[in-house]
């Protein structure tokens, strides 16, 4: 047994075992699943429109790329209801935390109804905005229009998401997600393939199992609320607070977006073999981050329970932790990208061009997955601590890092690869800032609310970063 112990006390640091690696498990793989099933199973939806024609599968895309905007900007409903609901729970007050996701399922409920409103008058500008063509533009609007009746309902699941997280439970969004992707297949199968009800068809389906999902989210919650004894109706401080208090969240994901699809403008002005590589790089690279998301959203439960406890020291603790595994997690995928970087264009496509822009910028990629490791485990930690406003101010300064080393790229006509490149600029910055924050004191505030200040209190001096490079 001795020399057990003493060879494990030789293991690099994400290898030993730690006291907290139960709880980061028990939250982050039920979360990985349902991450990467969604994703799966929308390729499956694409699979079935594209049975129908290509201008019917071109005007899923465009629709697709407009809902998924609006879906992103409001995924505040999920982060920001976490860190409020764990808050709370930490502080050992279970009605209050049920009371603060009540709120949040509220405010999801009010802002689906107002988005439902604008976005039908605006559809037909919307889609030409996109620049679809007169065979898509279409069908992107009929798939937008029956699609935006199902978004307060997608709204409400992301609340829905948020609560159970925050009360510490990945299973049951987990098995909402799975059932409801699986009924998605089936559904849309039926109404397009069986009844011929055209791509109207795959966005009615995908409306009603929208609804479905907030339902199920909604009897959780409320048969919670029941047993606490917490109140149903919407209380107007509350909905203006957490109105507020995702406001951040709100420009942080905002500059994401922006990166993004600058990236993807550049891309397309490189040539036509430059943004089919590049929009096949960046699927491996969405993949690999929901993987990698999965410890972050472990992060924003632990960070917001342990904080709304007053436990400052197993905050720190859990984060040290959680960092070690998302940069031993990078560094398996990265490897698991290198061993695969071979094979992949292949699978994509025929054109020899394209493939070899793939294999040389999957290199970047799998390169970047140590960066982003720790990255995504920092933004969940920073998220779940209500550390809004320094993330929507770290946001920008990231975003004004990478624009400037895109336009390199393009007026030097650099490439897919230095495109690639200056994403890591990006990514790097973000480490940098973040690692910044962690290691002082400013995000470490206490208590059963979210923090409308950023002032620290009595706690142990010494910085997160220094002691998690040291150990990984």
């Amino acid at each position: 047994m001795p020399g057990i112990i003493g060879s494990m006390r030789r293991l690099p640091p994400p290898l030993r075992p730690h006291r907290h690696d139960r709880e980061i498990l028990r939250l982050a793989l039920p979360a990985f699943a349902a991450l990467v099933a969604e994703p799966l199973f929308l390729l499956a939806d694409s699979a079935i429109v594209g049975r129908l024609g290509t201008a019917q599968l071109g005007g899923l895309g465009v629709a697709a790329t407009v809902l998924g905007t609006v879906v992103n900007l409001c995924v505040f409903l999920a982060y920001g209801t976490t860190a409020a609901v764990a808050r709370q729970l930490g502080a050992g007050d279970a009605r209050g935390a049920l009371r603060q996701g009540i709120d949040g399922l509220w405010l999801a409920a009010a802002l689906g109804v107002a988005l439902l409103a604008i976005g039908w008058p605006l559809a037909p500008l919307l889609v030409d905005a996109l620049g679809a063509s007169p065979a898509v533009h279409g069908h992107a609007l009929t798939y937008l229009r029956v699609s935006l009746f199902g978004l307060p309902g997608m709204l409400l699941v992301l609340a829905g998401t948020g609560v159970l997280r925050g009360l510490q439970d990945t299973r049951t969004p987990l098995v909402v997600a799975v059932v409801a992707s699986v009924a998605n297949v089936a559904l849309n199968a039926w109404l397009v393939l069986g009844l011929r009800w055209g791509i109207a068809g795959s966005a009615l389906g995908t409306a009603v199992v929208q609804w479905g999902s907030a339902l199920a989210y909604l009897r959780v919650v409320l048969r919670g609320a029941r047993r606490h004894g917490a109140r149903l109706r919407p209380d107007r401080a509350g909905l203006r607070a957490a109105a507020a208090a995702n406001a951040a969240l709100v420009l942080r994901t905002l500059t994401l977006r922006v990166v993004l699809v600058a990236a993807a403008a550049v891309a397309t002005r490189l040539g036509d073999a430059a943004i089919a590589a590049h929009q096949v790089v960046f699927n491996v690279w969405t993949m690999l981050a929901l993987a990698l998301d999965a410890i972050a959203i472990a992060g924003q439960a632990i960070t917001g329970r342990s904080l709304g406890a007053g436990d400052v020291e197993g905050t720190r603790a859990a984060t040290r932790r959680m960092v070690e595994w998302g940069v031993a997690a990078g560094v398996v995928l990265g490897l698991c990208v290198l061993l695969a970087a071979p094979v992949l264009p292949g699978l994509f496509t025929a054109d020899p061009a394209v493939r070899e822009l793939i294999g040389a910028t999957l290199v970047v990629v799998a390169a970047l997955q140590p960066v982003g490791g720790p990255v995504f485990v920092l933004d969940g930690v920073l998220i779940g601590a209500g550390d809004a406003r320094f993330l929507a101010r770290a946001g920008v300064i990231t975003m004004l890092a990478f624009l400037p080393a895109a336009g390199a790229v393009l007026a030097l006509d650099g490439g897919l690869v230095a495109l690639w490149l200056a994403f890591g600029v990006f990514m790097i910055a973000r480490l940098v800032v973040l690692t910044w924050r962690a290691r002082g004191d400013g995000w470490l505030v206490t208590g059963a609310a979210l923090p409308r200040t950023r002032r620290p209190g009595r706690r142990p001096r010494g910085g997160l970063a220094g002691d998690t490079m040291r150990q990984s």
